[in-house]
């Protein structure tokens, strides 16, 4: 039927109230953002206002005792598994294994989230180090004069060895770091009465959004909607038409 091949084309068109003008403006920023910064980066915010990392819900129904109990069968599967990596797999090997796996990996997103509840979304290479992370945030936030650290949750744990490259440090294909600034407590005033993060960079907020929705499902102006063939003559004769052949063996 027509009707399913129409179907599709209106519901993409639905997309495209966008202004063209907009459109525009929101790619050339976001481009001129990338080559200032170095990187590709998104800024959004969560639906909740917590500051605080999320906990772990105390209504999640725990598991038995013997659930975590390690029994002899689980030691020689271990076991097991242990020698087989041991003699059937060499160092060589190994070290060709994991180098394909990293070579697969072609980027690490990470998303730093702020106590305003705003969160910095960057894309590194997996081989440069936690360092380019922290001199991109020396570049965004409002107080870069200030100490800070970042760190990863749970448990709390601080970033500390940032020579790492981000591979190295399990941050692939992305991860969720945490941003506060390393201040005594009652001199952080000035830090938390405004943004974390620069107005240049929260007017960036939404526009990666805007483009997604355009683009992707933005029709052609040449696009059609596809019709059926019309059927042939031939097609549309009723088979009473055809020439009725009688039956050898009937005798009339």
């Amino acid at each position: 039927m027509i009707i399913d091949s129409v179907a599709p084309a209106i519901k993409r068109q639905r997309f495209t109230t966008v202004d063209p003008m907009d459109l525009e403006s929101a790619k050339a920023k976001l481009a001129a953002a990338k080559e200032k910064f170095g990187c590709e980066i998104r800024v959004f915010e969560t639906a909740s206002a917590s500051s605080a990392p999320p906990e772990v819900s105390s209504n999640v129904s725990e598991e038995p005792e013997d659930f975590y109990e390690f029994t002899s069968e689980d030691y020689y599967r271990l076991l097991g598994t242990k020698k087989e990596e041991k003699h059937l797999k060499t160092k060589k090997i190994r070290e060709a294994e994991e180098a394909a796996r990293r070579a697969r990996i072609t980027k690490a997103v990470i998303r730093v989230r702020f106590p305003d509840n705003y969160i910095l979304e960057a894309t590194f290479h997996p081989s440069e180090k936690i360092q380019s992370l922290l001199d991109l945030l020396m570049k965004v936030i409002a107080h870069p004069e200030l100490p800070f650290y970042i760190y990863t949750t749970p448990p709390k744990k601080q970033i500390k060895d940032v020579s790492q490259d981000f591979y190295s440090a399990g941050f692939i294909p992305g991860a969720v770091v945490y941003f506060s600034y390393d201040l005594p407590k009652g001199d952080d005033g000035a830090a938390a009465s405004g943004s974390y993060l620069q107005e240049e960079v929260l007017s960036l907020q939404g526009l990666d959004s805007m483009i997604e929705k355009v683009e992707p499902g933005e029709p052609s102006r040449d696009e059609s909607p596809a019709r059926n063939p019309p059927a042939s003559v031939e097609d549309q004769k009723p088979a009473a038409d055809k020439k009725k052949i009688k039956p050898k063996w009937l005798k009339l």
